[in-house]
């Protein structure tokens, strides 16, 4: 397996896209490692975009407070129930790729976010869009669980959350 070359952006750097409705989005850049590409062809095999994918979410709940020590902490995790993907345009190494990722709603105890990936040289261009459905779970039952308002808020969802009871938290953790 290659290493992940995905880097947080700082908001200075931030590239506004047509695509992106959120307002704060996250955003990354992706360097492409030559091992990530076919052996064929100079074209990246679709598996490293869902990495990519996955560790932009990352990333992105990091920089909400929600790092994965503070989840195993609290003894939740997230999980992807489902990905959408739609592969527009190949990647090759010689691109620059910006991911650009964000929270669209939260529910009871689940969150759609949506990640778009552009290349970045020239004229920009979107290689590929995703929406994943993450759930969160309770490590000890391995059943999902009640998303807390505090970390709801945090990710700074599109839409206003739904379904999640007043004050729900986690017992003994702080932000």
């Amino acid at each position: 397996m290659s290493e992940l070359l995905v880097k947080p952006c700082e908001t200075r750097e931030h590239i506004v896209f047509k695509e992106t409705i959120h307002p704060a989005p996250f955003q990354c850049n992706v360097q492409i490692n030559p091992k990530q590409t076919s052996k064929e062809v100079d074209h990246v095999n679709n598996i490293e975009y869902l990495r990519w994918i996955d560790k932009g979410s990352q990333l992105h709940c990091d920089a909400c407070g929600w790092d994965r020590q503070k989840l195993l902490n609290s003894g939740v995790m997230w999980f992807v129930a489902r990905h959408e993907i739609d592969y527009l345009s190949e990647a090759r190494t010689s691109d620059c790729l910006r991911l650009t990722t964000w929270v669209e709603d939260i529910r009871r105890v689940k969150s759609w976010r949506t990640t778009y990936i552009h290349a970045i040289e020239n004229k920009e261009r979107v290689v590929c869009r995703c929406k994943t459905l993450w759930v969160l779970v309770d490590l000890e039952t391995r059943k999902p669980t009640t998303i807390p308002n505090q970390m709801a808020e945090s990710l700074h969802p599109l839409h206003p959350p739904k379904g999640i009871p007043e004050g729900s938290g986690f017992l003994g953790v702080s932000s």
